[in-house]
């Protein structure tokens, strides 16, 4: 919910400011990623690189040029994904990367909390 929230936020806001400028989108998702990484809950850690690619597209549709017709908003929103998929990629494996590096953290401590008790 948050990240696909932040996202649409961040759309909107793209939209106002920068004139829907897909760069600028696709750079503000980096730090989404990262955020959605940490803020996952730890029986969740797996829902990260699931949800972001998700987010992204909901961000995607007030930045997606299109025309006033549904097939041409898809479009849109298809054209726009196809372009920027090395992003989402990006920001995908940024999410993955830091639910590892959590899901690493979490073993080690519970590895030496184990150990201490022994």
């Amino acid at each position: 919910m948050f990240s696909g929230a932040l996202m649409f936020v961040l759309g909107c806001l793209d939209q106002l400011l920068f004139g829907a400028s897909l760069t600028v989108y696709s750079v503000l998702f980096l730090p989404v990623c990262v955020l959605t990484g940490l803020w996952v809950r730890g029986a969740e850690l797996l829902a990260a690189p699931v949800v972001v690619p998700i987010a992204f597209a909901v961000g995607l549709l007030p930045v997606a040029r299109g025309g006033d017709g549904a097939g041409e908003r898809l479009a849109g929103l298809v054209t726009a994904l196809a372009t920027q998929v090395g992003w989402l990629y990006g920001g995908t494996l940024l999410a993955g990367l830091t639910i590892l590096t959590r899901g690493l953290h979490r073993t080690a401590t519970r590895r030496r909390t184990d150990a201490t008790r022994d």
